[in-house]
Order: C-alpha cells, then sequence, then structure tokens
C-alpha cells in the first residue's frame, strides 16, 4: 500500500469513527435533552399528537382531548376549566404545562414504564398510543360549593378526608381559563399566557398550594398543642389574659379584636381563651413556651415542608430562623403573625390532623390511574407523615374547637344535627395599611370526622376592614362541610 493511500484509508477510518461517535451521543446520551428541546418540532408533532388521556373528577372528564383539524391531531380541553385549574392546570403548545397535566405527563401521555406492554402491544399492532385515565380525589359537590360560597372574593378553599389525606376539593381565586392556553393559536395562546403572568392578582398561582399568608389566630391551634403536650398546662389550666400585651423589648402594645377585654380579672382558661380566641392570651403563652417548643410543634404539624400532591406545593414556615427569633418575635407567633406563614393547605393539614386523632396523613388528589382498556395501573395508598399530636391532646383540641363553634368566634359555622369543630383568624399583613385577611378552619362531624376545612378570604373579601374569620370565611367552610356530609 503506497502512502497516499495509506493517508486516504486512514482520513476515511476518522471520518467513520467520527461518524458513529456523533450518532452514537446524539441517539444514547443527548437524547432526552433533544427530545425536551422546546426547538424540536418532532417532539412537539409527537407530544400533541397523541390521544391524551382525560382527567376525571367523580365520573366525568374534566381535561380531555378533543381532535382538531390541524397538524397536532388533537387538542386539550377543559370542562369548567376556571373551576378546577388549580387541581388540572393547562396543557399548552405555548407555555407547556402545570399541575395534574404536569405531574402525571407520563401516563396521560401514555408513555409510562407501568404501561409497558401497551406501549409494546402498540408498536406491534402499529395501533397510536392512547394515554391513561387520572382518576382525582376529588368531591365535585364539595368543589362546586367551595367556588360558589367563595364567590368574587379573593382567596382560597381547601376540603381533606381526615383518614386518608385526600383532597376533596381545592378551589382558588382570581383564577384561569386553561383552554385560553390549550388553543392551537400560538398568537392567542401566548397573549393569553401574557397577560395572565402580567396579571397583578397572579391567578396563574394557586392561592391554596403556591403562595403563603400569615394564619393569624387559626395557628393558636399549634401554640396551645405545644402547650398542652409539654405537660404544663391543660384546657382548664388559668392564663394572663390581660386586656393589652406589651410585646418583650419593645414599646409596641397589642390588643384584642375591638379592643375588647378577655376577661374583666385579666385571667382565665386555656379553653376560654382559644372560644373566644383571646390574643393576649395566646401572646404570653407563646412566649412562655419558646421558639424551640413552637416550631417544633409546628414542623409536626408539616411546617417547614412542602408536598407532592401530585404537583408541588409551597412550604408554609414558622421562621427561617427560629434560634435568632427574639422574644417579641416568639410572642407573635403565637398568634400567628410575625414570621409565620402558612398555606390553605397546611391550615387543612392541621384540623385533618387533630380529626384524625393527631396523626398528619401525606395529602394527595390522585385516586386512581386507568389504561386505556379502564386497568387500574397505579393507585394511591394513604400514608402517615407521623404523630403531630398524642390522642388525648388531639381530643383536647377537639373539644376546644366544638366550643368555638358552639358559643365562642365561630358560631356561623353551625350545622343543625352536626356537631362542628372549628377556629377563626384574622391575619395583617405586609405594612398592616390594607384589611385583614381572615380565615376558618374546622371538621365535621366532630366525633367521626368526615372533612377538613380551610378557607382563607383576602383582605377581607366583601367586607373589607370589617370582616372577621367568624362573619366571611365560617359560612364558606359550613358550605363545603354540607357538600361533604349530603353526598
Amino acid at each position: 500500500m503506497n502512502t497516499t493511500t495509506r493517508r486516504l484509508a486512514s482520513i476515511v477510518m476518522v471520518m467513520f469513527l467520527t461518524l458513529l461517535v456523533s450518532t452514537t451521543w446524539i441517539q444514547f446520551f443527548a437524547a432526552d435533552r433533544l427530545n425536551s428541546d422546546p426547538r424540536n418540532a418532532r417532539a412537539l408533532y409527537a407530544q400533541f399528537g397523541t390521544d391524551r388521556g382525560p382527567i376525571v373528577v367523580d365520573g366525568e372528564a374534566v381535561a380531555s382531548s378533543v381532535p382538531s383539524d390541524d397538524e397536532w391531531n388533537y387538542q386539550r380541553e377543559y370542562e369548567r376549566g376556571r373551576l378546577y385549574a388549580p387541581l388540572t392546570g393547562y396543557y399548552s403548545l405555548v407555555s407547556g404545562t402545570s399541575g395534574i397535566e404536569r405531574a402525571e405527563n407520563d401516563f396521560l401521555a401514555g408513555s409510562a414504564d407501568a404501561l409497558w406492554v401497551e406501549r409494546v402491544q402498540n408498536l406491534l399492532t402499529g395501533s397510536d398510543p392512547q394515554g391513561s385515565a387520572v382518576e382525582l380525589t376529588v368531591d365535585a359537590a364539595a368543589q362546586e360549593a367551595a367556588w360558589d360560597a367563595l364567590g368574587d372574593q379573593r382567596g382560597a378553599v381547601v376540603a381533606l378526608e381526615p383518614s386518608t389525606g385526600k383532597i376533596l376539593a381545592m378551589v382558588s381565586k382570581p383564577t384561569f381559563n386553561p383552554n385560553d392556553l390549550a388553543t392551537h393559536n400560538t398568537g392567542e395562546a401566548n397573549e393569553a399566557y401574557l397577560n395572565l403572568l402580567n396579571d397583578e392578582n397572579q391567578p396563574l398561582l394557586s392561592r391554596a398550594t403556591a403562595t403563603t399568608q400569615p394564619p393569624g389566630s387559626t395557628f393558636k391551634l399549634i401554640t396551645a398543642a405545644a402547650a398542652l403536650e409539654s405537660g404544663d398546662y391543660a384546657p382548664d389550666t388559668v392564663v394572663d389574659a390581660p386586656s393589652t400585651y406589651t410585646l418583650t423589648g419593645t414599646r409596641t402594645d397589642v390588643g384584642n379584636f375591638g379592643g375588647t377585654s378577655c376577661a374583666s380579672s385579666g385571667q382565665m382558661t386555656l379553653a376560654d381563651a382559644m372560644r373566644i380566641s383571646c390574643n393576649t392570651a395566646f401572646l404570653d403563652l407563646g412566649g412562655d413556651l419558646g421558639a424551640e417548643a413552637m416550631n417544633e410543634q409546628a414542623e409536626k404539624f408539616g411546617f417547614g415542608s412542602g408536598y407532592d400532591v401530585p404537583f408541588s406545593t409551597a412550604a408554609s414556615q414558622y421562621d427561617p430562623d427560629p434560634d435568632e427569633m427574639s422574644t417579641a418575635q416568639v410572642e407573635l407567633s403565637g398568634i400567628g403573625q410575625g414570621s409565620v406563614t402558612s398555606t390553605p393547605l397546611q391550615v387543612a393539614m392541621v384540623s385533618a390532623a387533630i380529626a384524625n386523632g393527631g396523626e398528619v396523613m401525606a395529602p394527595y388528589s390522585v385516586d386512581t390511574i386507568r389504561d386505556a382498556e379502564l386497568q387500574v395501573v397505579s393507585e394511591t395508598r394513604p400514608s402517615s407523615n407521623g404523630r403531630a399530636i398524642s390522642e388525648e391532646t388531639a381530643s383536647q383540641l377537639t373539644d376546644m374547637m366544638v366550643s368555638v363553634v358552639e358559643d365562642g368566634s365561630g358560631t356561623t359555622a353551625q350545622i343543625p344535627g352536626v356537631t362542628v369543630a372549628g377556629k377563626t383568624g384574622t391575619a395583617q399583613h405586609g405594612d398592616n395599611s390594607a384589611p385583614p385577611h381572615v380565615w376558618f378552619t374546622g371538621f365535621a362531624p366532630a366525633d367521626d370526622p368526615q372533612v377538613a376545612v380551610a378557607v382563607l378570604v383576602e383582605e377581607g373579601g366583601t367586607l373589607g376592614g370589617s370582616a372577621t374569620g367568624g362573619r366571611v370565611a365560617a359560612p364558606i367552610a359550613k358550605a363545603v362541610i354540607e357538600a361533604v356530609l349530603n353526598g
């Protein structure tokens, strides 16, 4: 072989090896990155050309794929889209996915590993792939009741089944219509998405799970739980309840709602302080318990951690750094103010744990997933996140919450023939110039809990500065509880 031939052969061999390496790299190592690249038109055609599975509530599809007269074959369609948006999320050519659409994408698209038998059959028969149906835990009647009762007010409602953690209702307002984002008219879809992103009310963010607010007096449940768990307090323990309370190390006086006095004697039992939601008593109690005990109790209920339900939620928080809190800050935390923030989901979980004898169940919204032949391929099993309080403490808190509804701050949550346990909340926020947020959380029936609920109405809703949790939020919770119990 002469020199020229050897050189030519070497060049050909190098080119062959380069082609082999580059092809292997593209098909194996870079495959996932290229498939997920938004500029990859083939991936988009494959994705939107699939008969995506439905999202189902009480046997009815609230999200489904319908044939489209364009190159994409199918378009996503949402029934009562605004009602279920905090759960379903959206599926869009322009803005991608969110909510259940994102969390359960592999099943909905028919590409999950659990569907490998069906995928092989499709490959062998040449059949088009079909997505699986995702069945939610949501109670349609409870969802409707929460939507209607919240009305045009900004806020959120979450209802849970205490014994399992099933999400029975999840409403957030203002919300959005996923159909506006699902359209194949990319210009319209992009305009709708930008309008939602630029909306100061942030309708794309679920107020039920994605944003946190001061929980106000609903947090007194955790303060009372920490006190009872310490062994130093009982429901009939007499605590200080002055007309005003000066935060330690400051000149700031904090009073009770409406400037009222909790007790003429300046003292009352812990149970009575809970019943009328006495601020000064719980300020003193929070300071006495200390940051470590308060933070530990909050974490046992779930503060400090987000959840996958299966989409991710924001983490509620006692304080970013409990070790550095001043005494005044700890005192404020006793009434759910200062650095304490929470999602309505987390507040509902506190009530659900008390209703469940102190055990915290992991929240979830997907019940079962069925393939195209309606066979169950995945089913969520209830799981425990641990015990927040003892059964005795849970029983004591239940009795205290019942008194709140029977003759305390939450009487508007009463239901004839049903014993309701609850707690109201009014929370200052920001620079305190805006009307307070109002809350209610509770469960029923108190002796056989079927539903736990949390309601947040921002800036007092329709009543503004004159609103209280009892006047505005409690009636909403009542409507949801009734819907579940009557279902």
